[in-house]
């Protein structure tokens, strides 16, 4: 299976400008997923989207490819990023490049152990399924059969469409939520059904782990990567 392994990277954030360039230790944001990608076997090929001229110098200077720069259309804040994708394999494949599979690496979600990426595109192989995600497990207190919608007359119905909710801790079923560290899909899913997920998906569960959205999470992750020096 060929696997193209995509780090998006515009340079418009607004919660932390300049995000995927902020210095942490040394480098920027965007190293430490770009030599995550680079170090996984598995992957053919990494390369960086970006509408941003620094970022796409950078990203080159660190070892990952940046053939085109992404259209300003598909940087903006509510740009979805399924739509960056379809543009993305449809690029490549304009530039004679096919790939069986894309793997999409967030800089912003940059806690990866070793062998992780390689670990996810195994699973995702023998799991035969559209796409697989990294996962993390939903603390009981917050588990879906525990979980009630409101509507507007303030009734109250649990988000399973259970009639009462579980009576103890120990029985409730195993609930996750997508992580947010590795999105693998096939290439086919990605154009034809213009979609992320596809009909089947897969999951690879890891500990929970800092997603960048505010300066405060850029700081607890300057501090987690202190400590492991």
């Amino acid at each position: 299976m060929k696997i193209l392994g995509v780090i998006p990277a515009r340079g418009g954030s607004k919660g932390v400008v300049r995000k995927n360039l902020a210095e942490v230790h040394g480098k920027p944001l965007l190293a430490y997923t770009i030599e995550q990608a680079k170090l996984a076997d598995r992957l053919d090929s990494v390369m960086v989207s970006t509408e941003d001229q620094e970022i796409a110098e950078v990203a080159k200077s660190l070892g990952a490819e940046v053939p085109f720069l992404r259209p300003d259309e598909l940087a903006g804040d509510a740009t979805p990023t399924i739509d960056v994708l379809v543009h993305l394999c449809q690029t490549m494949r304009e530039l004679g490049k096919d790939y069986d599979a894309i793997c999409l690496l967030q800089a912003t979600s940059p806690m990866r152990r070793p062998g992780l990426i390689d670990d996810c595109i195994d699973r995702f192989e023998q799991a035969q399924v559209d796409s697989l995600v990294t996962i993390c497990e939903v603390p009981h207190q917050f588990n879906p059969s525990w979980v009630f919608w409101k509507d507007d007359n303030q009734r109250l119905e649990l988000a399973t469409g259970g009639v009462e909710p579980i009576p103890r801790r120990q029985l409730l079923p195993p609930a996750f939520i997508r992580d947010g560290r590795i999105y693998l899909t096939r290439t086919n899913t990605i154009v034809d059904s213009q979609s992320l997920y596809g009909q089947s998906v897969a999951g690879f569960e890891v500990e929970p782990g800092i997603n960048i959205d505010t300066p405060e999470d850029l700081q607890a992750f300057r501090d987690y990567i202190a400590q492991t020096k």
